[in-house]
């Protein structure tokens, strides 16, 4: 077993971006060392993962983007609850943790934080995210291939992966058989197409994630989703 330990990590460790066979108590280790350096982890029975460092520019404008996105929808429809906290640690003790760049939560039955509580969703007292997405600047074959059996494991019924460098999102729902298949509209957000999600990071390419984000604003207004739930007003 290759174990990663804190004073590895402290003595300058680079980043990995790889799964390493680890325990569990290897990645509690981890998530409770006094490292000052920003340190993303996932762990999934028994296979431990470990990204050091910032964000670059490219993963922090498409993550922004992406927010603004979700905040744009929940603006155009006032009668649904959405919850967003992207980055959060989600737990399952002993088998999965997780931080997606995405975290969505639809309805009222979100998780809410209390005194004294640790400062992370624990999967065994609240329901998993609607939907949970990674923006894929350097990590894509990870993301398509580990990290989507993660959140399969944990029964996530949506997940998108945001490939930054080709301008593409792939979304998938969780089968009846506990599998992602492609889709082409998002259930959490129901009646978007992901094709328009393609469209505005391409536009983010033109010009700022604001501006991508208002264009978005200006197209989901034209859904036909939108337009009956206007007219019903």
């Amino acid at each position: 077993m290759t174990a990663i330990s804190p004073s590895q990590l402290s003595a300058g460790l680079p980043p990995l971006r790889r799964w390493h066979r680890a325990g569990w108590s290897d990645y509690v280790a981890l998530r409770d060392a006094p490292i000052r350096e920003r340190m993303k982890l996932a762990f999934d029975r028994g296979w431990l993962w470990v990204d050091m460092g910032g964000e670059g520019i490219n993963h922090a404008g498409v993550s922004d983007l992406f927010t603004m996105i979700f905040g744009f929808w929940a603006i155009q429809y006032p009668g649904q609850l959405f919850t967003s906290l992207g980055r959060c640690l989600l737990e399952k003790p002993e088998t999965q943790a997780c931080a997606p760049d995405l975290v969505l939560y639809v309805g009222e039955n979100f998780p809410r934080w209390q005194p004294g509580e640790p400062r992370r969703v624990d999967l065994r007292r609240t329901r998993v995210p609607d939907l949970v997405g990674e923006i894929s600047d350097t990590t894509l074959t990870s993301d398509l291939d580990e990290q989507k059996h993660l959140y399969a494991a944990l029964g996530i019924p949506e997940y998108w992966v945001v490939d930054v460098q080709g301008g593409r999102v792939f979304a998938f729902e969780l089968a009846e058989n506990s599998q992602y298949r492609v889709c082409s509209t998002s259930r959490a957000l129901a009646g978007l197409p992901i094709a328009l999600l393609e469209q505005a990071l391409q536009r983010l390419g033109e010009g700022t994630n604001t501006s991508a984000a208002t264009w978005f604003t200006q197209q989901i207004a034209q859904l036909p989703l939108a337009q009956d739930d206007s007219t019903a007003s």
